[in-house]
């Protein structure tokens, strides 16, 4: 029996994780008073203060492209995660697809796979990190000065291959001078749901000895409110009846009667709810101003019980109704230990050494009918056939980093820098039919179906280095280099033990797979990529930059059981030799851009216009034996572009901000074959769009402050979001899609003194429907096999309507 493409999302490719002359700062400014933005933050958009070119600067002085958003923004926008601070970084998208993934980040369109409805747990061709330690997790944005979005590749300064672009998110420090305490806390109504909303956080910042020892807490907990129903779980696995009306065309099927529903269903409402509990720990050691060592632990756990999605109306569900057999939890569990020193080297350097160490956990389940059914392996003859699997992921990444960075002053400036990281993934999968075996005559009594492991290791090294000439007050050059080297192993095993020679090897109750299904396979490459920048000043207010950078991801093993050879007879589930591996892609950027504050501040903005070009890029295929999803590199494309930030002043207590980029990336070569569905290869062609990402998106922010003396000010807000359509899959080749635009909109309204706020709030106004994501793709919609109605395809949701009260307190 050959197993369809489908099978990618188990076992697929692998994703491995992948200015000058200011004076030198491993990070950023303190924290201020109340957790807010430093006031010139909230007065003066292009005067945050950035890190990201690893020296601290304003951001009208950075040479390169370089988004940061503030902690006001964050705030006013109740922006908790990356899937929503992506509405308000030009360039960036992120799909809402719920607590039960950190979200797929793509910058300027570098994307290739196809969109899916559960998001991404971790990713390789963007950087992000947490201040220094670079990891794939979504930390809840709670007492953090800024987040810093490097738009482009990264490669010289930056670590995992950044082939897009980096983000940073930039946490409050630690104080020895002050006791500061912070609380927030929000409350909310939900359209389409049945639960109320809430969350809450606290940061304490605790000095311990003055000037030499302190210590700051920043914890949160986030119930919010889930809007899918899951209404037709099974009762009884094995005994209930899936599917009470059978017909021969998915038209004529239904679910059944209300007798019917009585005898086989439960439901179960708002099951993509989110608990998550988050807490970021950072203990400052100061010996004096030139010696200080940062000492971090940060942990995080996020529950939910279902996908953020619907089945687009199969069997007559609704768009808030997801119409799978069993309910799909997901518990994902990190881990953050970081060790941060900063020694001043006299007046010539200041030496920076981060180690860190992260872990990720991720349990869960989901329903696997469909796939097998998908498959075609004829499982329908039994009329109660279903399927559940259970997944375990787990990640362990190990990173330290040195670099010394000149604090000597003068016309020419230096970074250098060595990195190494060694990323360890392991991931088991075992697959159950409740009921099948004693239908079929199996003796299986736990009705195991499938099982695998994987287990993979990548270690990445690199040197690097950038220098700074002045070659006047207001010209400057930069170069950078970094040479990088990876090794990749994987070792991994799967069988089938209800069929033939499976259920010799693994009579019951062995769950464990044979020596003789174990394979390895390795790879390792080293190459060297590089950056060239210049800026000029025209003025204090009024600056232009040109960059060309290159920067590459990591290869790497497929994540997919390596062939026995010879094959043996039956069901082969496995990679040949040539599909075990693949090579890093490349990307090579040019970028021009202007930055400018005008008319005295009131007019601020920049323009950036650019264009990259990816080769060797990496894109899904599959296995010649099993049709198994991995990543083989097979095309070129190109993404070109222009982001556009501003900022408007035009009466005093007003405020207009701002966004609107443009992204057109598409392959630039025909590729065979490079589209798989429903088993069949389709080709795609130059011209075709890439996935993933809008070619149109924008935003709008409206800031009104009325003074009311003594500190005291009322402040109302609007935000527009518009984002465009996306293509689900490249080229819409092979039944992809185009995912229709949305404009959404949120309000609120505060009251405000030094010591504590109280507001009013609605996000999606309107309480527009979109979809956000596909996955699977239209062939599979109402799908029959023989009188069995698939419900494979499905359709990520957009957040509903929420209206609800926030206050905050600062002591």
């Amino acid at each position: 029996m050959a197993v369809g493409f489908s099978r990618a999302g188990l076992m697929g490719a692998t994703a491995l994780m992948s200015i000058l002359s200011a004076p030198a700062l491993a990070q950023e400014a303190p924290a201020n008073a109340a957790g807010a933005a430093d006031p010139s933050i909230v007065s003066d958009a292009n005067d945050i203060v950035v890190t990201g070119s690893r020296r601290r600067t304003t951001l009208q002085d950075a040479p390169i492209n370089i988004s940061a958003v503030s902690a006001e923004t964050i705030q006013t926008q109740r922006l908790d995660d990356i899937r929503s601070l992506a509405s308000f970084t030009p360039g960036v998208t992120v799909a809402d697809t719920g607590p039960g993934s950190t979200g797929a980040i793509i910058l300027r369109g570098i994307a290739s796979g196809d969109t899916s409805v559960g998001g991404a747990d971790s990713g390789n061709a963007v950087g992000v990190y947490l201040g220094e330690v670079p990891l794939y997790l979504d930390f809840k944005l709670i007492d953090v000065a800024r987040v810093e979005v490097l738009q482009g590749p990264q490669g010289t300064l930056y670590g995992l291959g950044t082939l897009a672009g980096a983000v940073r998110y930039i946490p409050n420090r630690p104080e020895t001078d002050r006791i500061t305490i912070d609380a927030h806390g929000r409350g909310y109504a939900q359209s389409h749901s049945g639960d109320f909303g809430a969350l809450g956080d606290v940061a304490i910042n605790l000095p311990i000895v003055k000037d030499h020892i302190a210590f700051r807490t920043s914890t949160g907990y986030y119930d919010n409110a889930g809007f899918i129903d899951y209404n037709y779980l099974l009762q009884q696995p094995g005994v209930s009846d899936p599917q009470p009306g059978r017909a021969a065309t998915g038209a004529a099927a239904s679910l059944g009667s209300n007798a019917d529903y009585g005898a086989n269903f439960t439901r179960r409402r708002d099951v993509n709810y989110e608990h998550t509990f988050t807490t970021r720990n950072q203990l400052l050691l100061e010996v004096n101003p030139d010696i200080k060592a940062y000492l971090t632990y940060a942990h995080q756990t996020t529950k939910t019980g279902g996908r953020q999605a619907n089945g687009a109306g199969v069997l007559g569900t609704g768009d808030y109704e997801g119409p799978w057999r069993y309910l799909e939890p997901v518990d994902r569990r990190a881990d953050l230990f970081s060790a941060e020193f900063n020694i001043n080297l006299g007046r010539i350097a200041q030496l920076v050494s981060t180690t860190a160490y992260t872990k990720q956990h991720i349990t869960s389940t989901d329903d696997n009918t469909d796939l097998l059914l998908d498959l075609d392996y004829g499982y329908e003859a039994f009329p109660q056939f279903s399927s559940y699997a259970n997944n375990e992921q787990r990640y362990r990444q190990f990173n330290q980093e040195v670099r010394i960075v000149s604090a000597h002053g003068g016309p020419f400036n230096w970074v250098i820098g060595g990195f190494y990281n060694r990323l360890k993934f392991g991931s088991t999968r075992n697959e159950y039919t409740p009921g099948f075996a004693a239908f079929a005559g199996i003796n299986r009594p736990d009705d195991l179906e499938y099982i695998s492991l994987v287990n993979s290791k990548t270690t990445e090294k690199a040197a690097y280095g950038e220098g700074t000439l002045h070659l006047t007050q207001a010209w400057q050059v930069t170069g950078g280099i970094r040479y990088f080297k990876y090794d990749a192993s994987v070792e991994g095993g799967s069988d089938t033990p209800l069929f033939g020679g499976g259920l010799t090897r693994m009579p019951y109750p062995s769950t464990t797979i044979a020596a003789s299904r174990i394979r390895t396979g390795d790879t390792a490459k080293d190459g060297v990529v590089w950056k060239g920048n210049t800026s000029y000043k025209f003025s204090e207010n009024l600056l232009a930059y040109f960059t060309y950078s290159t920067g590459y991801r990591v290869g790497g093993v497929n994540r997919v059981v390596p062939c026995i050879q010879p094959l043996p007879a039956g069901q082969n589930l496995c990679a040949l030799p040539n599909e075990l591996v693949y090579g890093p892609d490349r990307t090579r950027n040019k970028e021009v851009g202007v930055r400018a504050s005008l008319f005295d501040k009131r007019l601020q903005f920049t323009v950036d216009g650019y264009e990259i070009n990816w080769t060797g890029v990496q894109v899904p295929s599959q296995t010649v034996n099993g049709a198994i999803g991995i990543t083989v590199n097979g095309a070129d494309a190109v993404s070109r572009g222009f982001d556009v930030q501003t900022t408007v002043r035009p009466v005093r207590n007003l405020s207009l901000t701002g966004t609107y980029s443009y992204v057109d990336a598409h392959l630039t070569q025909d590729v065979a074959g490079l589209v798989v569905s429903q088993g069949v290869r389709y080709d795609a062609f130059a011209g075709d769009r890439l996935p993933g990402s809008a070619k149109n998106s924008g935003s709008l922010q409206i800031n009104y402050t009325y003074p009311l003396g003594d500190g005291r000010r009322i402040e109302a807000n609007w935000a527009s979001v518009y984002r465009g359509g996306i293509y689900s899959r490249v080229g819409l080749r092979g039944n992809g899609e185009r995912i229709p635009s949305y404009v959404t909109h949120g309000a609120s309204l505060n009251y405000v003194t030094s010591q504590y706020e109280f507001g009013l709030f609605a996000d999606n106004i309107f309480d527009k429907y979109a979809v956000t994501a596909i996955s699977n793709d239209i062939s599979s919609y109402n799908q029959v096999r023989t009188d069995v109605v698939e419900r494979y395809y499905a359709r990520g949701v957009l957040t509903p309507r929420r209206v609800g009260v926030e206050f905050r307190l600062h002591y």
